[in-house]
């Protein structure tokens, strides 16, 4: 009965459903299992995948190849090996006899197969590159439909011929399998081997286990509907897998047998398998994801899924049929295409190792009976047809399987457009149905009819059919999501009724009908077969010569579809076979080819096609003929050179000049963007990276394994300086030690990778910037590279060192991907956020030229432009005549691959036309028009310059082989004709140097002005004007920079079926270039129409040679099209009629004729298509928009030709080239006037070409399908070749996406790509979403991207420049640099401190000194001088002060670095400062608890309320009441404490709008040494302030203070700390602490101190005046320890130090201390001071004030002069916060000082700020006002009493206290010219006032809080017995009533 189950019951297998089924349910989230009689009673093709195979998917593979355990999903089942026989082998790969078994070893051995055995290969987990040959009786295998296989075994050892083996068990262990499941046969049987044509043993198809070929029907039952698995969103997270790529994806495995694996047929089985990844590796997570992306269709016949059928399994392990095991011999390009088309006529290449002709192929396991495939077909047919599966089942083809190909494509097309969007699921629109499977087909055929015959299908243009159709017929539905672009395509038929089964066939006849049998339609009744079998027999009589594509359709089963498409058109078939291959695959058929002498055929026929004889003998002929002198025809261009010599002798090329290196206005923009998007990175909150801990940058540029791209970017770092301005290195510079820098990704590179990353992890203070250049490239997988570890070492190492996990986690590694293709790298997995994209900015924006630059770059977008703008000739061209030649050419050879015989003919091409030019003009018949004036141009250029200079003309050859082919054979005919001093051939392979002959390496030298004698070019930019065919080959271009001399790009050998967006715009980015921009580009292009002579001009009138639109159908804008004027199929037609010049006026007069050039371009051409006409020979009408050519007899009279003429020495005739027909009407003021009015043709022709390449852009040859997709756009205007997919590695994720669209900008084109692209299973990001991390993006990555050629490199290495620079920056601060003021008015009196050595001020010696009252701080150069006795200052002795207009100058500032001492802001984050800040990632955000501290006050009459903000981790600083209780003190330490762990003294800092660059960061500044730091804050301010400093204390004010200026602050600070200082003392006195032991100093430092020095003194002696001293940096903590040492220190009230500046001089620090005003930084003594107090309403000079209150009590105050403060100048904050602004809301006008204050009473506006801050503002600004005598009268000074008010700097105050027993000066003999009396209170009393003397005339001003206290006042210090008022003489400030403004009262002295 074989394993047919049909209808039977049996109890095992009950059972095993059974269990299946109950365990199936319980795993399963969202299907409901089968029943489980309708699946044991279900006919076994009917089924779908069974349960057990459907609700786990399940991949056996992955027990096989993975960790060898048991399925993660399935019950354990450990496998126990047993134990081998004493003394056998145990190798993998042999039997325990120990012979060899593997297939790489017995593929040539002869091996002995009994009668009813096949030899079949076993998979062994540990040799998972290996098959194991076995021989099996093959009634124990299944059969074609994969079934009835006997259950059990029966097998024998092809090794040892040990035969018998009964039980696979046994026999795997015979051959060491080491298994660690059960053994199964159909887990490790996998493929049977066969023999190949050379007699090798090879892999063959796979072993068919369960029928996996299947596409399961349903019965009209549809009892197990419930278990379906429709196809999977495309979107989904599994659509990786349609492992088919479109055309022109890269699609890597080599098409072996190995892809004959039933997974690659069908992208639906990504449901039942899951991902088919490499190894067929699966894990939980796909299984999990393929779980939850099912969802019920309702159309069972929609399914691709496959039937499970075969030996019922053991132990209830699902198996699925559809795990690939498509590994073997597999490379690494593969890029996730398992298989692109199946083993049906699929070019297989054979095992590593062998060599065959890579045409074998095996079959596809199918239903149905057998196709055969007719003998001859290649033969008959002149190309294998390439059939695309459709719909349903595919035949089992057998025969001469070698001569088709079948592809899967259409399969995963239509498949992929059965899905429906995500897009319109998660709107809700799941209602909506896919598009049916019959208008699918019918769709295909209307796409099909209405293509061209030179046109290729492509997938993406059905997928928007197919999309475009969908969404017609649901526009009710979707219109609410998606507006739809109308799109390029034939009208779909209409949807209304649905097309049935019955009427498709009979529609698609009616579609094809039209197309004069382009498309031919077979119907079948039973089975695709019978179709097939038809179509083999009319491909073989003859009968479908016309026909391009073959429909077949069966409709007959069921109203179920099956359908296939074959492509029978020579052209189109061998496009689509040819794209087929993989990269790698492409090059081993070339290379196989060529090493098999197949293409000899090739050569042989070009001998037959030259009537003359032989291309060879002709050469030689010509050899002899002319051995010995030069070709007349052709003086060597050492002979011109003698034109032009200069007085030394050396010839001169007056235009030829190198222009200055520089960096360009847009590299700069680039620069600025990446800085400011790696500040955006440091900035943001997730601390990624912390640019403040960085010192310095350093680079790694890694680049392709380029020799040219590594010397050209070495060049680049060398001559940008960068090395030296980064400060990596010193000059002079070696290369050596560039070379450092610069990383070439070849088998070295690890290395030194490894040394770079140890060398990031040594210096973490260094930012290193990782550049990857040329980013697109190699983004393989490092996994795939494993796999294929014998491969070449490049492939994954991107992978391997970018990605490893150093790189990412390394803090200090910055990686930059570089790339002009950046689309690999956004994908839906992409590592880099969208946010870390830096695109490179247009140049224009809404018509305004954004850097002026003065070239204009030229890049894709251009070029194609020029293809439409009416160009004398497009830039874009293709050559028609070596297009038809190829194509004859492949008719006549079906079995050589296109690109052989492109490159051949091509090759031929320029042999002939070197030989023409060279003197043998028969040749010219065989070569075409284009490569003809190539070949001019290039030997004549040189002509035309006195030094010599040529042109560039680049070859692209892609495959290296056919590339050295082309070099040998241009190499031969060179020489041959004498040309090798001409121009130079050179080959350009990726991994070797230039070689260049040393004749031309002399004129390189001579030109270039090189003494070096070793000197050789390294880069194609050294190649500059260097004559020359540059053969550029390697499969992508790597970043080579080619010289502005390029002049001709020939692309005409590219790959033209790689349609890949990157492939396309990488090739024609070698054509990108900078144009000067002094000339229009049109006008320059006009100008150099062609460089040619007469006979070349004739030529290209025939030609049509200048380009234009094809009118055709306005629905679908064809390419251009140029004709030849007589037949296209040999390439000798039309030339010969060339050589006179009366052919061209014939021409000409016929052509005039023509109809109007410009309404012709547009309308439809007035014959026929191209074709008809050309076959009938006549000449087709000009379709383009020239106009007609000119002779010169056309030119008017006065104008002169065109420049480019060139005068003929030969027998023709003077003629001039072809000039636009777009200049027709204005030619002598366009390209006309550019000729001088009496300049002759020679002078004009003698311009050097290299100078003229400067204006015109190179011109681009391409094959014609790559210019017809370039030069095609959509409807948007969009180009075709964008809407391509992006890269051969990425997918779409849907074919129901949205098109580009032309206006998108390039970062909306990346979340486009990043939306609708996933990378293939060989990407590198592949694997990134998998982390299980919602942010999968790398914070410290960013991707640049701009056009190929602009300037990329100068633009990261200028941004390595400027990040440098900003690094220092960060590491500078700007500190306050000025000198002290008034230092003339000290006298040199007894007054100094004369211990010059002394560490600490000796009490007595210090008591001794007097008290300068002079302002020395540079802040207060503005502020009024204080005078005392002994100084009589004459009013030009103050000369410092600035005039009015330079208050506001800026303070004079120096840079400095940032030492390691230095008070940091909030953007500075250290490892070691990170706990100290409160942001340390492992500890949580610092919890901090708000405390309430009161005590009264009796000034301020009413108590205290004070808040602290305590952090836990700062509460051992305080005592609580309890823990957590009430707040009692803050600790103080004793004044006995010597430990030299902490700082004594708490610090107080106040500060306001601050929180961000406020310098609270005091850990380096202490040296880590404990210390107390308490922030004082504004009530408003305090939640600012916590989120930036969540670890430090905050004392926040009460509220009434928000408005209040520093004074109270300093007011508060004092008095709590007074406060608390009597509370410690009762504390501690309990203790038995005396009083005066506790500690009694405190800080009040600036919030902008940031470094403090030392000054060192070196004195020669006691007294003497000799001395040097120097200024170190040290910590605040060695100041304030060196400070609170000091003797006697609780005797000093204040303490403090000098302010830095640059021009210290040593009289300055020459005595160690001052008694002098203190500033900025002060230590405090509260125990002293307690009776002086700040003044808490000033803004201003309040430190001044309190200077002086403290001194007249008589208290010491010492400033050592030694240490000194630097000040940070701060922006913001600070005193800038308060902002004096009007009160009525609308006035925008600024309020001048004069407006501070007005009359009582009056309509003055009133002003929004604090009535202290404007009175202290007028009297800084107008006090002369009020004190008109004292204004420059420094020796009559204003008194102010108990107070010092900032008058201004031309007024002088003496200041007196009114306390009893103070310090006041000695004023009997001063007269004063005014009096200030504010807020006096009752000390000052008439008698006190009595005692000072004034001018007459002197003014009073009396300021108090009210209007009614004024007049107390006045009264009370009888000031009317002296003084006048008058009733105007009384003021207020500006103030509202309720904000209390201050009344002023002045008189005058009587």
């Amino acid at each position: 009965m074989g394993n047919s189950y049909a209808g039977q019951l049996k109890a095992t297998r009950f059972e095993e459903v059974l269990h299946n089924s109950i365990e199936a349910s319980l795993r399963s989230n969202n299907l409901v299992p089968r029943p489980v009689f309708s699946q044991l009673y279900l006919e076994a093709e009917q089924q779908l995948s069974s349960l057990e195979g459907g609700s786990r998917v399940d991949n056996e593979e992955e027990e096989e190849e993975g960790e060898g355990g048991p399925d993660p999903n399935g019950p354990p089942n450990p496998y126990q090996l047993p134990p081998a026989p004493e003394g056998c082998c145990t190798t993998d790969g042999f039997c325990q006899a120990g012979k060899d078994l593997r297939l790489v070893s017995m593929s040539s051995e002869p091996v002995d197969v009994p009668a009813g055995f096949l030899l079949v290969g076993a998979k062994s987990p540990s040799l998972p590159d290996h098959l194991l040959v076995c021989a099996v009786d093959k009634r124990f295998l299944p059969d074609d439909n994969g079934h009835n296989a006997l259950l059990g075994f029966s097998g024998n050892c092809v090794g040892c011929g040990k035969k018998g083996f009964c039980y696979f068990t046994d026999f795997s262990n015979h051959i060491n399998l080491k298994l660690t499941t059960q053994p199964k046969k159909q887990k490790h049987l996998k493929y049977y081997l066969v023999r190949n044509a050379q007699g090798t043993l090879t892999k063959g198809p796979l072993i068919c286990w369960k029928g996996s070929e299947f596409r399961s029907r349903q019965s009209s039952t549809g009892t197990c509907n419930s278990s379906l698995f429709p196809p999977l969103e495309s979107s989904g997270p599994l659509a990786a897998f349609p492992s088919e790529p479109v055309p022109g994806t890269n699609p890597g495995v080599p098409m072996g047998a190995q892809q004959a694996g039933p997974a690659s047929d069908h992208p639906s089985l990504t449901s039942a398998s899951g991902p088919a990844v490499f190894n067929g590796k699966d894990s939980p997570k796909h299984q999990q994801l393929a779980k939850s992306s099912l969802s019920a269709l309702p159309r069972p016949s929609a399914l691709g899924i496959l039937p499970n059928s075969g030996p019922p399994k053991k132990r209830h392990k699902g198996w699925s049929p559809e795990s690939p095991s498509a590994t073997d011999g597999g490379y690494p390009q593969s890029s996730g295409n398992r298989a692109k088309c199946e083993g049906a006529g699929v070019s297989c290449v054979p095992q590593a190792g062998l060599v065959g002709p890579a045409s074998v192929s095996f079959p596809v396991v199918a239903s149905g009976e057998p196709v055969s495939v007719p003998d001859n077909l290649l033969k008959i047919c002149k190309a294998k047809p390439v059939i695309f599966k459709g719909h349903g089942n595919f035949p089992y083809l057998c025969g001469n399987l070698s001569d088709v190909v079948v592809s899967p494509l259409l399969y995963t097309c239509y498949q992929n457009s059965q899905s429906i969007s995500r897009a319109y699921e998660q709107r809700g629109a799941s209602s909506i149905q896919p598009i049916s499977e019959e208008m699918q087909l019918l769709l295909t055929v209307y796409y099909l009819v209405q293509l061209a015959a030179d046109q290729v299908p492509l997938m993406e243009d059905l997928e928007q059919i197919f999309l475009r159709s969908w969404r017609e017929s649901h526009l009710t539905e979707i219109r609410q999501y998606q507006q739809v672009p109308s799109q390029p395509y034939p009208p779909a038929p209409s949807t209304a009724a649905p097309v049935t089964s019955a009427q498709l066939p009979w529609l698609a006849g009616l579609a094809a009908s039209s197309c004069n049998d382009s498309v031919h339609v077979i119907e079948c009744a039973y089975s695709l077969a019978e179709g097939l079998s038809e179509m083999f027999r009319l491909l073989i009589e003859g009968k479908l010569a016309k026909t391009n594509y073959v429909v077949i359709i069966c409709a007959c089963r069921n109203a179920a579809i099956d359908s296939c498409i074959a492509v029978t058109g020579k052209y189109q078939a061998r496009i689509l076979s040819e794209s087929l291959l993989s990269p790698a695959e492409y090059q081993r058929e070339v290379h196989y080819e060529l090493v098999t002498g197949k293409v000899d055929s090739l050569g042989a026929f070009f001998s037959t096609l030259c009537p003359e004889g032989d291309m060879d003998i002709l050469l030689d002929k010509f050899h002899q003929e002319n051995q010995g002198h030069v070709s007349s025809s052709l003086p060597a261009s050492s002979v011109t050179q003698a034109a032009a010599l200069d007085v030394s002798g050396t010839p001169v090329c007056t235009s030829c000049h190198l222009e200055p290196r520089g960096v360009r206005p847009f590299q700069l923009a680039v620069a600025q963007k990446l800085l400011s998007h790696v500040c955006s990175i440091a900035d943001s909150s997730t601390q990624n990276l912390d640019l403040g801990s960085f010192e310095k940058v350093d680079f790694l540029i890694c680049i392709p394994p380029s020799e040219v791209t590594y010397q050209q970017t070495l060049f680049h770092v060398w001559h940008s300086g960068v090395l030296l301005e980064l400060g990596l290195e010193k000059e002079p510079m070696t290369k050596q030690r560039v070379e450092q820098y610069v990383l070439k990704l070849d088998a070295e590179a690890q290395t030194r990778f490894k040394a770079f990353l140890q060398n990031s992890f040594q210096n973490p203070h260094t930012l290193f910037v990782l550049i990857h250049d040329h980013a697109h490239w190699d983004l393989v997988s490092s996994a795939v590279h494993n796999l294929y570890s014998q491969s070449d070492p490049p492939v994954g190492l991107v992978d391997r060192l970018l990605n490893c996990r150093e790189v990412k986690e390394a803090p200090n590694i910055v990686t930059l991907h570089v790339t002009s293709f950046p689309y690999a790298l956004q994908t839906q997995h992409t590592l880099i956020s969208p946010y870390n994209e830096i695109h490179w900015p247009l140049s224009y924006s809404n018509g305004v030229d954004l850097y002026h630059e003065n070239k204009k770059y030229f890049g894709l977008s251009e070029f194609i432009e020029s293809t439409l703008s009416g160009h004398s000739l497009p830039l874009l061209r293709y050559d028609s005549s070596f297009e038809a030649m190829v194509t004859a050419l492949g008719k006549r050879f079906p079995r050589l691959h296109s690109a052989v015989i492109r490159t051949f003919v091509l090759v031929q091409h320029y042999a002939a036309a070197m030989m023409a030019v060279s003197g043998l003009p028969q040749m010219k018949n065989h070569t075409s028009v284009e490569t003809l004036e190539i070949t001019q141009n290039l030997l004549n250029a040189p002509k035309q310059c006195p030094c010599g200079h040529g042109l560039m003309v680049l070859l692209r050859v892609p495959c290296s082989p056919l590339a050295a082919v082309a070099y040998e054979r241009l190499a031969h005919v060179r020489a041959r004709l004498a040309l090798e001093e001409h121009f130079e051939i050179i080959l350009g392979n990726p991994s070797s140097g230039i070689t260049v002959g040393k004749h031309f390496v002399k004129q390189l030298k001579m030109w270039q002005k090189i003494e070096d004698a070793e000197w050789r070019p390294q880069t194609y930019l050294e190649l500059e004007g260097l004559p020359c065919i540059l053969i550029f080959s390697g499969m992508d271009p790597h970043g080579e920079s080619l010289p502005r001399s390029l002049r001709y790009c020939d692309l005409r050998l590219i790959n033209s079926s790689c349609l890949v967006r990157t492939a396309l715009e990488q090739e024609l980015g070698l054509a990108a270039y900078f144009v000067s921009n002094e000339i229009p580009l049109e006008k320059g292009a006009k100008n150099e129409a062609l460089e040619s002579d007469g006979e070349k001009l004739s030529s290209t009138d025939n030609e049509d040679e200048e380009l234009g639109t094809e009118g055709s159908t306005s629905e679908k804008r064809s390419p251009v099209k140029r004709e030849r004027s007589s037949s296209h199929d040999s390439a000798s037609s039309s030339l010969s009629s060339k050589a006179s010049s009366s052919a061209l006026c014939s021409e000409t007069s016929a052509q005039v004729s023509g109809p109007p050039q410009r309404d012709q371009a547009r309308s439809p051409p007035p014959c026929g298509p191209a074709e008809e006409a050309r076959a009938t020979g006549e000449k087709p009408w000009l379709r383009t928009s020239q106009g007609p050519p000119m002779v010169i007899s056309r030119h008017g009279p006065g104008h002169p030709p065109p420049p480019d003429c060139g005068l003929r020495t030969s027998q023709r005739g003077l003629q001039v080239s072809v000039t636009a027909s777009s200049q027709l009407p204005s030619l002598g003021s366009t390209a006309m006037s550019t000729a001088p009015a009496t300049g002759t043709l020679v002078l004009q022709a003698s311009q050097c070409s290299v100078t003229k390449a400067c204006r015109q852009p190179p011109t681009v040859f391409l094959p014609k399908l790559v210019y017809d997709v370039l030069v095609s756009t959509d409807s948007s205007g969009l180009p075709k070749a964008a809407s391509l997919l992006p890269a051969p590695s990425v997918m779409w994720t849907s074919s129901f996406r949205p098109l580009l669209s032309k206006t998108m900008t390039s970062t909306e084109q990346s979340l486009y790509y990043r939306q609708w692209t996933v990378p293939r299973p060989s990407h590198m990001d592949y694997g990134n979403r998998a982390e299980g991390r919602v942010d999968s993006f790398h914070p410290r990555r960013l991707l640049l991207s701009g056009p190929p050629q602009i300037g990329k490199t100068g633009a990261y290495l200028q941004f390595l420049s400027i990040l440098s620079r900003m690094l220092i920056r960060l590491t500078e601060v700007d500190v306050y640099d000025e000198e002290e003021i008034n230092t003339s008015l000290r006298e040199e009196s007894d007054w100094h401190y004369l211990q010059l050595s002394d560490p600490w001020p000796d009490l007595e010696l210090f008591q001794k000194m007097p008290f300068d009252y002079i302002i020395h701080d540079p802040k207060y150069e503005d502020a009024s001088l204080i005078c005392a006795h002994h100084q009589s200052i004459k009013s030009e002795d103050r000369g410092i002060s600035r005039k009015p207009e330079d208050l506001y100058v800026r303070r004079q500032t120096a840079r400095m670095r940032l030492s390691k001492y230095a008070a940091y802001n909030t953007y500075h984050h250290c490892e070691q400062c990170h706990q100290y800040m409160g942001f340390h990632p492992r500890y949580q955000l610092y919890e901090s608890t708000l405390h309430a501290f009161a005590f009264s006050y009796s000034m301020l009459g009413e108590e205290i309320q004070l808040h602290f903000i305590i952090p836990k981790s700062k509460e051992h600083h305080f005592v609580f009441s309890q823990p957590g209780g009430q707040l009692e003190s803050m600790r103080l330490p004793l004044v006995t404490d010597k430990s030299h762990e902490y700082i004594k003294s708490p610090t107080f800092t106040p500060t306001t709008g601050r929180h961000e660059h406020g310098l609270f960061n005091l850990y380096h500044a202490m040296d880590g040494a404990s210390h107390l730091h308490v922030l004082v804050v504004k009530e408003y301010e305090m939640a600012i302030y916590k989120k930036y400093w969540p670890n430090h204390i905050m004392l926040v004010l009460p509220s009434i203070f928000n408005s209040a200026g520093v004074g109270a602050a300093h007011f508060l600070i004092k008095e709590l700390s007074y406060h608390n200082l009597e509370l410690e003392r009762n504390r501690q006195e309990e203790l038995g602490i005396k009083p005066q032991d506790i500690w009694p100093f405190i800080v009040i430092s600036d919030d902008s101190c940031v470094m403090w020095n030392v000054v060192d003194v070196d004195c020669a002696g006691e007294r003497s005046r000799e001395f040097s001293w120097s200024e170190r940096n040290v910590s605040l903590k060695h100041i304030m320890q060196h400070i609170e040492a000091s003797p006697n220190i609780t005797r000093y009230a204040l303490l403090g130090m000098r302010k830095w500046a640059s021009k210290t001089r040593g009289g300055e620090v020459r005595e160690p201390f001052s008694r002098c005003h203190v500033h900025d930084f002060i230590i405090l003594n509260v125990d002293l001071t307690q009776n002086v107090q700040y003044n808490q309403n000033r803004f201003t000079c309040d430190d001044v004030d309190f200077n002086l209150r403290v001194h007249s009590a008589g208290l010491l105050l010492c400033r050592f002069n030694r240490f000194s403060v630097m000040k940070k100048q701060i922006a913001v904050g600070g005193h800038r916060s308060f902002h004096i602004t009007s009160k009525v809301s609308d006035s925008s006008a600024a309020v001048v000082p004069a407006q501070y204050i007005c009359a009582p009473d009056s309509k003055h506006t009133f002003l929004a700020a604090p009535a202290q801050l404007l009175l202290e503002k007028f009297l800084q600004h107008h006090s002369q006002r009020f004190f008109p005598l004292s204004l420059k009268n420094h020796s009559h000074p204003v008194l102010s009493v108990d107070c010092y008010l900032n008058l201004g700097s031309q007024i002088s105050v003496c200041y007196v206290s009114s306390r009893p027993h103070s310090l006041n000066i000695s004023c009997s003999d001063l007269m004063f010219s005014g009096l200030l009396l504010y807020l006096c209170d009752s000390f000052v009393a008439a008698s006190f006032l009595k005692k000072f003397h004034f001018l007459k005339g002197a003014t009073l001003c009396v300021i108090c809080q009210d209007r009614n206290s004024l007049r107390q006042t006045v009264v009370r210090l009888e000031l009317e017995d002296e003084w006048q008022f008058r009733l105007r003489d009384e003021f207020q400030t500006a103030n509202a009533k309720e904000d209390r403004p201050l009344f002023f009262l002045t008189g005058r002295h009587i």
